[in-house]
């Protein structure tokens, strides 16, 4: 920018739209500080009820959200998520979760949060309005039409936020946006919008309340109904979870008698061979060889369901 180009203002700055509602001082909690315990607690208990209700309102957006997603994630690509403050806080949990619960490749998901992993901890000054740096990353990892990229900012404006949607989007990828604040450029410029309605907070700004528990919510909902629907689940079990301590051995080992009705040595044994991937040892304990298994969770995109059909209909016909 030369000298005489004027100055662009952040992002929130240019939103002329709807009110930011979670910034605004609600005249229901004036003189909160002077409440009694017990009623300044009801009222937060209140919040934490309207925050549910948000998401529930909002499930509709959630699922369309979630079927463009596995559209896009059945073939391949990334699972990116982005935010500053709280919001990146949350979107980082939720994707860190991922990999242990449901074996989502490391290699297919990517946290940007404004101030990098120094603001997991602590704020970072500034962080969530460089627009700039959130570009750069966007190009820097190769963001592209293979690619989902979730976006989170209760006020739907954080310029960090909205630049790594922007970026993401006219790179191709598909953009969710999620944000608390009806008529926001995050919502209105994502692919798939997720407004939460939690409206103001109890503490005026401090959208680490309700608006961040409507976002755990529908962050939660969202990734977890994806891996429901790439057959990561089967039976409402986590067929995929990374056995990586004993209390995990234990569950897949308890996964297996349920599913199989084997004894414990035999699923033990199984699981050992599987290399600790319970959907092949469910295959192994129907008589697959490692080599036959592996092959056939491929040929059905690893949905567990499908390669058991398959299995029976090939020893249906064959018989």
């Amino acid at each position: 920018m030369n000298a005489a180009s004027p100055k662009r203002l952040p992002a929130r700055c240019q939103f002329i739209g709807a009110a930011i509602e979670t910034e605004r001082a609600s005249p229901r909690y004036t003189g909160i500080d002077l409440w009694e315990p017990s009623d300044v607690l009801d009222a937060m208990v209140e919040g934490q009820f309207a925050a549910v209700a948000a998401v529930r309102a909002a499930r509709a957006g959630i699922e369309e959200a979630t079927r463009a997603m596995e559209a896009r994630l059945v073939e391949g690509g990334r699972l990116v998520y982005a935010g500053a403050g709280t919001s990146g806080r949350l979107a980082v949990q939720d994707g860190a979760e991922l990999m242990p619960t449901f074996s989502w490749p490391q290699e297919r998901l990517l946290m940007l949060i404004a101030g990098g992993n120094q603001a997991l901890l602590q704020a970072v000054e500034g962080a969530e309005d460089e627009a700039e740096h959130a570009l750069n990353l966007i190009k820097r990892h190769n963001i592209g039409a293979e690619d989902v990229l979730i976006a989170a900012a209760a006020s739907g404006t954080t310029p960090f936020t909205l630049a790594c949607l922007r970026g993401a989007k006219a790179a191709g990828a598909l953009t969710v946006g999620i944000a608390n604040n009806p008529g926001t450029p995050l919502l209105s410029e994502a692919d798939c919008p997720i407004f939460l309605d939690t409206g103001a907070e109890p503490i005026a700004g401090s959208t680490r309340m309700k608006a961040g528990t409507a976002q755990r919510i529908a962050l939660n909902l969202l990734s977890s109904l994806l891996m429901i629907r790439l057959g990561r689940v089967y039976e409402g079990l986590m067929v995929d979870v990374q056995a990586t301590n004993a209390k995990l051995t234990k569950r897949s080992e308890n996964m297996l008698m349920h599913l199989t009705g084997r004894s414990g040595k035999d699923v033990g044994d199984a699981l050992l061979h599987a290399g600790g991937s319970v959907k092949l040892a469910v295959l192994l304990l129907q008589g697959c060889s490692p080599e036959e298994g592996r092959s056939l969770l491929h040929r059905c995109g690893g949905k567990l369901r499908l390669a058991l059909s398959e299995l029976r209909q090939g020893r249906a016909s064959s018989g």
